[in-house]
């Protein structure tokens, strides 16, 4: 089976978008019956007025007639949608009647009232003096919200002039305190009405998402705190506007809950094609403006947090190319955008470090970065996981990607996906936002597999079929056959990937609804795993981890204590059949690196990221120059051992790949000179390291799962095997390493890989006296595991 790559055609783009290309006819009609409509009620509201004024039947006065004889110290004004000139058929008029203390104004009030109440409209209304509508401003935020754009319909006009002024100034006066009070309401009806962009049933108005944070934003800009809706926004929001004009229009009804069996219809009043094209157009204005008020609303959290009287925002790297400044990532000034790995390097920095990335560095990023070509370079396909292995604080940062169109241009299949609904009740997201949520849930199981870079990259690409018609886990394997190709995983890994998104379902579906206690179901899941030779093992492991955030991912109802027994259990009974998994393959130590071994002193070469050190073996040697490294600010990306017994002295061979933390790389003779001041015994690296940690200030950032120590001891004849499982830090090796040599353990072998951002470390150990560990083994275990914090 063969599937075109590629961005959509014309048709799918058409099904996709928020009809980018303008308004279609029908939306064209509802907005030209919106004016209509407003420019009616304005005159027939202006008549009311002039009449009630008078006492007596008047004509039809000019739009916007303020002369004096028309009502002098009073006037009336438009607030709220109909202000906005945004009246759908199902909204309510609000009208506030302005005043110098006039006696006659509850007269006034009633000749304007009735008449509209007598019409079947549905009225909001008040009666205000100025400083009465400045009072009710300031203590009252629906009131503020309104009286910040009141719009003049009739009388006089130097009334809502002074009181827009008025409510204005009042409200920057007080800006931290008001714009605080507006978040915390906003997150009160987040949180009760949740997220438009994936409920199947969402509120256009008061969700998230929704045309009230398009207000709210409006009412920030005018505290002068943050600009305002910028195009898109104004754009996803008058599609949101249309479609509540639909719903209101089919139904006849005042709801703003975009209900199942309405959708069908509503999406004929705009011209769409079915209900499922509607629900993609909402979920991407949703999420639109969602992004949007993100970014509006972490600039209010700064203006009203408590000042510190320090200087100006304080920049401190945060990774390779990126620095943080004033609580966000941007790039650092020396980040070349022509590095095809920078965009996800970036990525990868602000989300392990619980940071969202600054709009201004995703524009310039969309703007002149160079995507990686095929195949990905390692550093791309590496920042890429280490981007998903952040967890949940990798949603906003591949949210921001995605808005900028960066996830498109990376990952060309993703549009099909990209809000795609599921209308299925079970699930809670569209189909893009579910394979992030996955891929960020799981994370947290990336201690539980042998290869967690699969595991995350499957979780990103597992229902990656759905955007095909037909089976959407075959369709899907074929796309992440060419996906995990394209970004340069080697034949093993694509065909490992291929197979687990093929049959991401098969041990959920197996263990409930197949007799796990049959040998034949057992038979069924190993013939699906044994399309990887050789793999089966690993292949399962990411079934199993997969399982679990899938449904996790899914929603409650698709995952429950029952479903992960069950799926445990068959897991389990399926991996007794096999033995043994896989880790990456080892760079192979050329004759050039083992000629280093021939010396029974010490040599030191340093080339580019790959550092070698041969020197007489003793204890400790490992983690010694793993913290030279880490004094250097290198982190280490892979570590092999290798003894050389011919020697007429042991000889270790130490083989690193390590790259900065962040900034260019350091000086090569001052690094081999502080290596040769370590063999030397010339050269206190615990203390240095612990000087540095000292002066590092602490800040939290993503949420990952704790560290794992397994004790194996039956994997060698000669030693005890320590697997150490754990999120990359600055001096990781070293921490282990010390806490093995506090032991009074002797690493003989070793084999160090980072994956992403996990750390997938095994130590062959021996005691003094060369011998496997054996009671001492639990002990060992809680020790590194205190080193590891």
């Amino acid at each position: 089976m063969v599937l075109a790559q590629g961005a959509p055609g014309p048709a799918e783009r058409d099904r996709a978008g928020v009809l980018a290309s303008g308004p279609a006819p029908a939306r064209a009609t509802l907005a030209a019956a919106r004016a209509a409509r407003i420019a009616s009620l304005d005159r027939h509201l202006a008549t009311l007025f002039a009449t009630a004024v008078s006492g007596r039947p008047e004509p039809v006065p000019a739009p916007n007639d303020a002369s004096p004889s028309r009502g002098a110290g009073v006037a009336l004004v438009a607030v709220g949608s109909h202000a906005r000139r945004e009246l759908t058929p199902g909204g309510d008029l609000d009208l506030v009647l302005l005043h110098r203390g006039r006696g006659d104004v509850a007269e006034i009030a009633d000749r304007i009232w009735y008449p509209l109440w007598d019409a079947g409209l549905r009225l909001d209304h008040s009666v205000r003096t100025v400083q009465e509508a400045r009072t009710v401003a300031r203590e009252d935020m629906k009131a503020a919200l309104g009286l910040l754009a009141p719009r003049f319909l009739a009388g006089d006009r130097t009334l809502s002039n002074e009181v827009r002024a008025g409510v204005l100034a009042d409200w920057r006066a007080d800006a931290r305190r008001r714009l605080g009070d507006l978040g915390a309401l906003c997150r009160e009806r987040w949180d009760a009405q949740g997220e438009l962009a994936f409920l199947l049933e969402g509120d256009l108005k008061e969700a998230h998402g929704g045309l009230r944070d398009v207000q709210a934003m409006s009412a920030v800009a005018a505290s002068w705190v943050a600009p305002g809706p910028d195009a898109r926004v104004r754009e996803a929001h008058d599609l949101l506007l249309d479609v509540r004009h639909a719903l209101h229009e089919t139904t006849g009804r005042t709801s703003d809950r975009l209900v199942l069996q309405e959708q069908e219809a509503v999406a004929a009043a705009l011209g769409l094609l079915d209900a499922n094209v509607l629900l993609r157009a909402v979920a991407e204005a949703a999420r639109t403006i969602t992004h949007a008020g993100d970014q509006i609303w972490r600039r209010v959290d700064r203006f009203v947090r408590p000042r510190t009287g320090r200087g100006g925002p304080e920049r401190r790297p945060v990774g390779d190319g990126a620095v943080e400044q004033d609580g966000e990532v941007v790039l650092a000034r020396g980040a070349d955008p022509g590095d095809p790995a920078l965009v996800l390097r970036v990525a990868a920095a602000a989300a392990q470090n619980g940071l969202p990335l600054a709009p201004a560095t995703v524009d310039r990023l969309a703007e002149k970065a160079v995507l990686p070509g095929t195949p990905w370079p390692a550093e791309a396909r590496d920042a890429l996981v280490s981007l998903l292995g952040a967890g949940p604080a990798a949603i906003g940062v591949w949210e921001a990607l995605d808005q900028a169109g960066l996830i498109v241009r990376l990952l060309p299949d993703w549009e099909r996906v990209r809000n795609r609904p599921q209308r299925n009740p079970v699930h809670r997201f569209t189909v893009d936002r579910h394979l992030v949520e996955t891929a960020a849930g799981a994370a947290a199981l990336t201690r539980e597999v042998a290869r967690p870079d699969l595991l995350l990259v499957g979780a990103l690409l597992h229902d990656v079929g759905k955007g095909w018609p037909g089976d959407h886990s075959v369709c899907g394997a074929v796309v992440a056959r060419d996906v995990a190709a394209r970004m340069g995983f080697p034949p093993d890994d694509v065909k490992v990937l291929e197979t687990v998104v093929r049959y991401h379902l098969l041990l959920p579906e197996t263990a409930t609804r197949r007799d796990i206690d049959d040998p034949k179901t057992i038979e069924t899941v190993l013939t699906a795993v044994g399309e990887a030779p050789g793999r089966e093992r690993d292949v399962l492991e990411l079934l199993a981890a997969l399982a679990i955030a899938d449904g996790r991912a899914t929603g409650p109802a698709a995952w429950g204590s029952w479903k992960s027994r069950l799926v445990a259990d068959l897991a389990h009974r399926a991996l007794t059949s096999l033995a043994g998994g896989t880790l990456p393959p080892a760079p192979s130590l050329g004759p050039d690196t083992l000629a280093l071994a021939r010396h029974d002193g010490a040599a030191v070469r340093v080339q580019g990221s790959r550092i070698t050190i041969a020197a007489p073996d003793r204890p400790g040697l490992l983690w010694r120059a793993a913290g030279v490294l880490a004094l250097h600010r290198l982190a280490v990306r892979t570590a092999r051992t290798v003894s050389q017994t011919s020697a007429r002295v042991p000889t270790a061979v130490l083989d690193f790949t390590a790259v900065p933390e962040f900034g260019d790389p350091p000086d090569p003779a001052a690094l081999e000179s502080d290596f040769r001041r370590m063999l030397a015994d010339r050269l206190d690296v615990a203390d240095r390291l612990e000087r540095r940690a000292r002066s590092v200030r602490l800040r939290p950032g993503a949420s990952v799962p704790p560290p794992r120590v397994t004790i194996v001891p039956d994997a060698s004849a000669t030693a005890t095997v320590v697997e150490v499982r754990a999120h990359d830090r600055p001096g990781l090796l070293w921490r282990v390493g010390h806490a093995l040599g506090e032991c009074g353990l002797q690493v003989i072998a070793a084999r160090v890989d980072t994956l992403g951002a996990e750390a997938v470390d095994t130590f062959y150990v021996v005691d003094a006296e060369g011998r496997p560990l054996g009671e001492s083994a639990a002990s060992v275990r809680a020790h590194v595991l205190t080193a590891l914090g």
